[in-house]
């Protein structure tokens, strides 16, 4: 009886349901062919950094325990030595091939023989597109809709971005506790932490525009007082002006100006000079100006022609970094396999 063991074994078991699942079988040109049931969970260390669109390679080792090389050698079976259910369903993960190897081991005690079989999975993308990739994406493009709201509208605005922030990092503490802690960057890490961004930079985004607003609103007061206070003046400087003119003298004599001067009066030529019209040479249409003449916000606050920028720039870099995203990770998937 073969010592076999398996090295990368973490829990196993026999079936023993109704009679134990081992038999025996003796030929008569002295081959002996012995079988037995058993389940095994074994370990698979696993490169997380293109997950989820990654593929890994488990491996199950079966090797000699106390019989060396000397003794015992395990060898594979020629023509299809592993055969695999082909009705094979597995819910996470699809199986495109096995490769069977040896894995012979030196030790202290000896050499033992040992054999392998590799297992390569790909794990079914269409599951995360569905859970994680297209959820991610809508919420940031709800987090775009308070650049439409008015910028009046505080606590809708408020409210939509504080709900779509919590919700994307509830989303994302969801992805990380489900798999074991690494310390490098996955593939779904970068995912979750630009779609983040861009829900925090939405509302960092309402927090720009209120603080330019509420700055526009300081100026036109401050104007509007500025012109009440000219005002002011101006009336008090006429009414200081008609208080002059009735201390006067009444027997003074007042001296009609002409209507009409003469060409060569200095005083006409004075006025006309500051009529000039200065005429300059037409400017180059801007397609930004241009593009932006035809909102509303053309003539309105710096506040508004913020949320009009935000509109285009936002989903402009988002589809950018999609672009980016995909052909950058699809490439690696590529070059690995």
């Amino acid at each position: 009886m073969p010592d076999l063991f398996f090295s990368n074994e973490k829990e196993g078991h026999f079936h023993n349901i109704i009679m134990p699942n081992v038999y025996i079988r003796i030929f008569p040109y002295g081959s002996v062919l012995y079988s037995i049931r058993i389940s095994l969970t074994l370990a698979c260390p696993m490169n997380l950094k293109l997950y989820p669109l990654d593929r890994q390679v488990c491996s199950l080792r079966m090797a000699s325990y106390g019989w060396t090389t000397a003794d015992l050698v395990f060898l594979w079976k020629e023509g299809d030595p592993v055969q695999v259910v082909k009705n094979l369903h597995l819910p996470r993960f699809t199986l495109e091939k096995f490769l069977t190897d040896y894995c012979n081991s030196k030790t202290n005690t000896g050499e033992y023989s040992c054999l392998k079989v590799d297992l390569l999975f790909k794990r079914e993308f269409s599951y995360y597109l569905i859970q994680i990739y297209i959820p991610c994406c809508m919420l940031v493009i709800v987090s775009w809709v308070s650049f439409w709201l008015d910028q009046g509208a505080v606590p809708a605005r408020v409210s939509l971005g504080v709900t779509t922030l919590l919700t994307m990092a509830t989303q994302t503490s969801g992805i990380n506790a489900s798999l074991p802690p690494v310390s490098y960057t996955k593939a779904i890490d970068v995912w979750t932490g630009v779609c983040l961004t861009f829900v925090f930079g939405a509302l960092l985004e309402f927090a720009l525009v209120n603080y330019a607003s509420r700055s526009a609103d300081r100026a036109a007061d401050m104007h509007r007082e500025n012109m009440k206070k000219k005002r002011r003046e101006m009336e008090q400087a006429s009414l200081d002006a008609a208080s002059d003119l009735l201390d006067t003298d009444s027997n003074a004599t007042f001296a009609m100006k002409p209507l009409v001067r003469h060409p060569g009066d200095p005083l006409a030529l004075e006025k006309l000079r500051q009529c000039e019209v200065h005429m300059q040479a037409p400017k180059r249409p801007n397609c930004c100006r241009s593009w932006l003449s035809k909102f509303p916000t053309r003539q309105c606050s710096r506040s508004k022609r913020i949320d009009v920028i935000s509109r285009i720039t936002f989903p402009l870099v988002f589809a950018l970094f999609n672009l980016v995203y995909w052909s950058t990770y699809l490439f690696r998937e590529e070059e690995e396999d």
